[in-house]
């Protein structure tokens, strides 16, 4: 039964909202209409009652009780008073209407209401056509009732007549209410359309407009502040997933650039077994260094979940960091080998830590970069230092925004990702990267990570 109302049930919230108003205006109608009329009908049988004892008070003006026996006098409007009039004194019926018999209904009615004595009405006749209404006269030695008769197919027709009008003003009446609620109801939701080709446009485009900003009603503007939030979830995700993308590409373009010189070099003149053997051996360890920059990568930007806990030798991550590294000839690359610590994080997050800033260092030293790492009471630091000519002071407040650059005409490749991908990723296992503005010439860069 609920199945087959649901599918009977209008499908747009215009026509829900129009059929609960009709059925409530439907039922407040019948409330009504029921009401009228019931008051209506009452109203017409009080009137006949009223006109029944007014007769009944006209004929009592010709029937003398000053005898021992009630007689009735004749008088000019005899056959007017005499039309639907019964007379009793006691239960014998002195004078009834010509067109009656003593066993018709109206009659034995009459006769009912004159042996109950007192001023009395009820319906009779089939099926319930007349009123009737017994009035006693007050007299002197002899007593004497008058009982009066009434048609009420007039009123009937009246009543009836009221009945057809409430029911056709009731229709007129529900087919305003249902097109003036799809009308008001499709005009209070054009707003809500719109807001909601806009929110699906917004979101296709990643836009920053929101709904905020424009007036609305209470409705609306509760319904605009939750578009807005999703809105700035979406947007949210979309960065999200750029930078995850951005910083694949930018980690992973140094393994590839392994990979493709290794296979560039082996297929430019026929190799011994050994050297390809170390062809191999490069190209391995070169993916093995992919998938592990892929794992490291999801694996912080997986929603909810924090930096699994580690341990990992410093020293050992800067030398294999240094070998990988592809620096320009006339660039030295130095680990200084009294560097000493242990960080509490695990080493292929230690080197993608690490790797952008030294993979910006050799880019713009111009002669020698040094690596270093010390123990402090706060953790272990590792210092990246080269003598290039440093970050300019007005870039110094964007040094670590993603996609910014001092210069993007250096000639120097790279997207503006790698000091962010630091800094990220050092917090993400409680740590911090810093630059240090007061170091010259050159530029200086500090991880802080939590001792192992």
């Amino acid at each position: 039964m609920n199945a087959a109302f649901f599918r009977l049930a209008p499908r747009t919230l215009r026509g829900r909202l129009s059929l609960v108003a009709v059925t409530t205006a439907t039922l407040l109608m019948v409330i009504v209409t029921v009401a009228f009329n019931t008051v209506i009908r009452h109203r017409l049988q009080h009137q006949a009652d009223d006109e029944l004892r007014t007769r009944a008070a006209a004929v009592a003006t010709t029937i003398d009780t000053g005898g021992p026996r009630a007689r009735v006098l004749e008088t000019s409007n005899d056959q007017l008073l005499d039309t639907n009039v019964w007379i009793y004194t006691g239960p014998r019926l002195l004078e009834q209407p010509p067109s009656t018999t003593a066993r018709s209904a109206l009659a034995l009615a009459s006769a009912a209401l004159a042996r109950q004595g007192g001023t009395r009405c009820l319906t009779a006749g089939e099926p319930a056509r007349s009123r009737l209404c017994s009035m006693p006269v007050p007299g002197g030695r002899s007593t004497a009732t008058v009982v009066t008769a009434l048609d009420l197919s007039p009123y009937r027709s009246s009543a009836d007549t009221l009945l057809l009008a409430s029911l056709c003003l009731d229709a007129i009446m529900l087919a305003c209410t249902y097109l003036l609620t799809r009308l008001a109801v499709g005009r209070a939701l054009r707003p809500v359309g719109s807001m909601t080709d806009q929110a699906t446009q917004w979101s296709a485009i990643a836009s920053a407009d929101r709904f905020g900003t424009v007036r609305q009603p209470a409705e609306l503007g509760h319904l605009a502040a939750s578009l807005d939030a999703l809105l700035d979830r979406i947007r949210a995700v979309l960065r999200h997933e750029q930078q995850l993308t951005g910083e694949l590409s930018h980690e992973l373009r140094t393994p590839l650039s392994r990979i493709i010189a290794e296979l560039d070099w082996w297929q430019a003149r026929p190799r011994s077994a050994a050297e390809t053997v170390a062809t191999h051996e490069v190209i391995a360890d070169a993916a093995r260094s992919m998938r592990t920059i892929c794992d490291t990568l999801l694996d912080d930007a997986r929603e909810g979940t924090t930096t699994a806990p580690g341990s990992a030798e410093v020293l050992p991550a800067l030398h294999r960091l240094a070998t990988r590294l592809e620096a320009a000839a006339h660039v030295t690359v130095d680990v200084c080998e009294n560097s000493q610590g242990k960080a509490g994080v695990q080493a292929a997050l230690l080197e993608r830590i690490v790797s952008p800033l030294l993979a910006n260092a050799t880019r713009y030293a111009t002669s020698r970069v040094t690596i270093s790492a010390r123990r402090e009471s706060t953790g272990v630091c590792i210092d990246v230092v080269d003598d290039g000519p440093g970050v300019p002071e007005c870039f110094a407040a964007q040094l670590f925004q993603p996609g910014r650059r001092a210069d993007p005409g250096d000639g120097h490749l790279g997207a503006g990702l790698g000091l962010s991908l630091a800094r990220r990723l050092a917090r993400s296992a409680g740590g911090e990267v810093t630059h240090d503005s007061e170091h010259v010439p050159g530029a200086r860069f500090t991880v802080t990570l939590p001792a192992g």
